[in-house]
Order: C-alpha cells, then sequence, then structure tokens
C-alpha cells in the first residue's frame, strides 16, 4: 500500500487509511484538522472516550498537565529498583517451574504490577485488570463495552475511598485537583485510569514479549547485547519500530483539508497505520530486517507532537530492566516451536498471545 495505494479511501466505512511515515506523522500532529475526539458528549458507558487519549486543545492540555506529575523523569526512575526487584522475583518464579510461557510468566504480570502501584491499587485484582484490558483492545464490541461499565464501577469505589482517606498514588492526586476545582468531571477521572490501567499494562507487555519474539529469532543478536547491555536502548528502539505495540490509531476529520492530493471531508475517519510508516522505505534503510545496530530511528511507536505517549519513559525503562534481568539469567533460548504463535485478536495491537521459551540458564 504504502508504495501504490498509500492514501487509500474506504467508501463502504467512510474511511481512510495513511500508510507513509509523512503522511501519518501529519496526521498525528494536526489536530486542527484531524481531531482525537469522536464523540462530543461522551456517555458513562464509555469513559475512554472522555480521557486524554479522545480530547483535543485545550481540553487536552489541561488533563495532560494533571498527569504529568505521575509521570516527570524523576517519578519514574523512581520505580527502576521495585520494577528490577519485581521482575527478578517474577522470572525466578517461572524459572522454578521448568518451561516458561514469557508471556503469562513474565512479560504480562509485570507491568500490571507496576502500573497497579502507581494507581494505588490492590495487586490481588491484576488478573481482572488483565481481563479488562485485553478486552478493551479485543474485536467483541460487547465486551468492550461491558468491562468499560465494571471499570467504572471500581475506580468510581476507588475514588469514593480516597476521598475519605488520600494515599500517595495517582488515584489520590486525581481526586486532590477534582476537589481543588480542576475541572475534572467523575467521567473524566475514571477515563483517566481505564487508559493508565490499559495503556500501562497492554503496550507494555507487548513491547517486551516482542523483545523476547526478535531476539529469540537471532541468537546471535541476544549474545551481542547480553555481551554489552550498552546496546539495550537501541536494539529496545528496533523492537518499538519492527514490531510497533499500537499498530493504528484513527482520527477524525474535523475541517476540510487536503492531504497528499486527497480531499479529506469533515466527519471521515483516518486510520493512521503506524506500523506501516515504522516500516516505510523513505525514512528507514532496509525496514524489513529487524537491525540492533540501527542508526537512525525515528519510529512513531509511542506517537508524535501534543499526543506523544506519557507513558513512554516507563514503558522503556520496564522493558529495559526486564531484558537485563532475563539476560542475567537466561544464556540462550528459542521459541518452542511445537506450539505456534499466534497474534492477539486486536485490529489495531500488535502482540502475542501467548511465547512458550526453551532455556538454557546461566
Amino acid at each position: 500500500m504504502r508504495n501504490t495505494e498509500p492514501v487509500s479511501y474506504d467508501p463502504a466505512s467512510g474511511t481512510w487509511s495513511v500508510f507513509k511515515y509523512r503522511d501519518a506523522k501529519i496526521v498525528i500532529a494536526d489536530h486542527e484538522h484531524f481531531s482525537s475526539r469522536f464523540i462530543e458528549t461522551p456517555s458513562e458507558e464509555q469513559p475512554i472516550e472522555a480521557s486524554i487519549l479522545r480530547t483535543d486543545p485545550p481540553k487536552h492540555k489541561q488533563l495532560r498537565s494533571l498527569v504529568m506529575q505521575a509521570f516527570t523523569p524523576r517519578v519514574i526512575e523512581g520505580f527502576a529498583p521495585q520494577i528490577h526487584s519485581v521482575a527478578e522475583n517474577m522470572l525466578d518464579h517461572a524459572l522454578a517451574k521448568g518451561k516458561i510461557d514469557a508471556v503469562r510468566d513474565y512479560a504480562s504480570p509485570l507491568p500490571i504490577m507496576i502500573i497497579a502501584e502507581m494507581l494505588g491499587i490492590p495487586n490481588e485484582d491484576r488478573e481482572k485488570f488483565k481481563q479488562w484490558s485485553d478486552a478493551l483492545v479485543g474485536t467483541d464490541y460487547a465486551h468492550y463495552l461491558q468491562c468499560q461499565q465494571d471499570m467504572s464501577d471500581y475506580f468510581a469505589l476507588i475514588a469514593e475511598q480516597r476521598r475519605s482517606c488520600m494515599q500517595d498514588d495517582l488515584i489520590s492526586n486525581l481526586v486532590r485537583a477534582q476537589d481543588e476545582g480542576a475541572q475534572l468531571s467523575a467521567l473524566e477521572l475514571i477515563g483517566f485510569c481505564i487508559l493508565l490501567l490499559v495503556a500501562g499494562n497492554e503496550t507494555t507487555t507487548n513491547l517486551i514479549s516482542s523483545a523476547l519474539l526478535c531476539l529469540g529469532s537471532r541468537p546471535e543478536d541476544y549474545a551481542e547485547v547480553a555481551a554489552d547491555r550498552s546496546l539495550l536502548p537501541q536494539a529496545i528502539e528496533e523492537v518499538l519500530r519492527y514490531c510497533s505495540p499500537v499498530q493504528s490509531m484513527p482520527r477524525r476529520v474535523r475541517k476540510n483539508v487536503v492531504l497528499n492530493g486527497h480531499q479529506f471531508a469533515e466527519g471521515e475517519t483516518v486510520d493512521i497505520m503506524i506500523g506501516s510508516a515504522n516500516h516505510d522505505e523513505d525514512v528507514f534503510v532496509s525496514p524489513q530486517y529487524f537491525d540492533i545496530h540501527r542508526k537512525s530511528n525515528p519510529h512513531l511507536a509511542f506517537g508524535h507532537g501534543i499526543h506523544f505517549c506519557l507513558g513512554a519513559q516507563l514503558a522503556r525503562l520496564e522493558a529495559k530492566i526486564a531484558l537485563n534481568v532475563f539476560m542475567d539469567k537466561i544464556r540462550c533460548f528459542q521459541g518452542d516451536r511445537e506450539i505456534p504463535l499466534e497474534r492477539l485478536d486486536s485490529s489495531f495491537i500488535f502482540g502475542v498471545k501467548q511465547l512458550p521459551l526453551i532455556l538454557e540458564r546461566r
């Protein structure tokens, strides 16, 4: 599509798709013509529509400034010892059982535990969180709506508890901001919590598992990075480009506009094909190859402009620590070829359902 129809239109759905890096970057950044909001007045049935993901300036700036206090570089780095401890304990527990499923035993529970800590909600609920996250990125629309209702009830109760007894966590900070007149509605507060839970879990899980998938397929790369950990940050960036956790992101045309010679009409939908943009031959040298030594890597895996992912630093830190701990304990590994890989049931998230590994410990 990049070569033959980089901007395509489906008249049946009224949806455009942009596949080239340049066009994708324009649509992501141009909130004047391409809006993140699809529902003008979000309802209690879909609180995610009231979150920062679905807002434009000036509301977007206000919401972002509220949550930025929990995502400063200093705050994120402060979680490093805890992430390291959780990763070590989790991997040791998995290894004690023999075979390991890198998704179930490592990549999935780690970020859930960390985001649960940031939000200030019990770790014993993490399995429930995982089920909700899967539903929100899945293809079953009825399940998608039901889990939002369940999450709304859950976070409304937590927020009410915080009003009675504030704690040192993100939900308390959001409740405090609401009570101090920051114009944060109850729906926006719940939407925030839902978004942070899903974004803090799903994308990081798939970043870690995709890193193990890529490095397990190229044992020479794994050995090189394990021997020289200074290569790890750029290897993670290459995973983000090559297996972008978020493959596409929608926008609504707010005003008539021409893009790359095509007339986009107000009200139409645009799918930004991030996975395709990150493989654009005009931007990346030999993009079809996974290259841990790639020097120029301006991928769009975390978005761009005002919608650049708030949790990018946290995701990178969790992936770096998780992979460092893995390399400290595992000399070499490969995927268990007897169990076929299955992609997640999602139209816009990339990851595998399970990743059984055959390991050789150090």
